[in-house]
């Protein structure tokens, strides 16, 4: 709650009553963890799906993603990665794109999408289908 309560210039008392408020309507749950509790969003919210569409749009993923597919070719999933899939802005957008991308095409698009959203975008490509992940992530694709 520190690091929210800091990243919103607002008290964790704040933060602490907004996340119960955010639990209470469903969209995040919490799970005790030793002293802390661990906030996580609720996937199975009927609103989850609108609420990355419309997180998706305000970071510029949206145009990316089409940009994407109507020109890089074999593109079967994208997924949002690392901080942002988390939850913190840290202004760097990591992206998992799993097919047969053009990359070139991808090196070609990322600055110009990077110069419109004022975010740094990494990727990497992984050609399976069946995508495992460490930590948090986001399917946009």
């Amino acid at each position: 709650m520190r690091g929210l309560a800091e990243e919103f210039g607002d008290s964790t008392n704040s933060v602490r009553v907004e996340l119960q408020k955010l639990e209470e309507a469903g969209l995040l749950y919490s799970e005790p963890n030793g002293q802390k509790v661990q906030y996580r969003v609720n996937r199975t919210n009927p609103f989850y799906a609108d609420l990355v569409a419309l997180v998706s749009k305000y970071l510029g993923f949206d145009e990316l993603i089409e940009n994407l597919l109507e020109r890089v070719g074999d593109l079967h999933e994208a997924y949002l990665v690392g901080d942002y899939a988390a939850g913190v802005d840290s202004g760097t957008i990591e992206l998992l794109l799993v097919g047969h991308p053009r990359t070139e095409v991808v090196d070609d698009l990322i600055p110009k999408v990077e110069q419109r959203i004022g975010r740094k975008i990494t990727y990497t490509v992984q050609t399976s289908e069946s995508v495992e992940f460490s930590g948090a992530y986001l399917k946009i694709f």
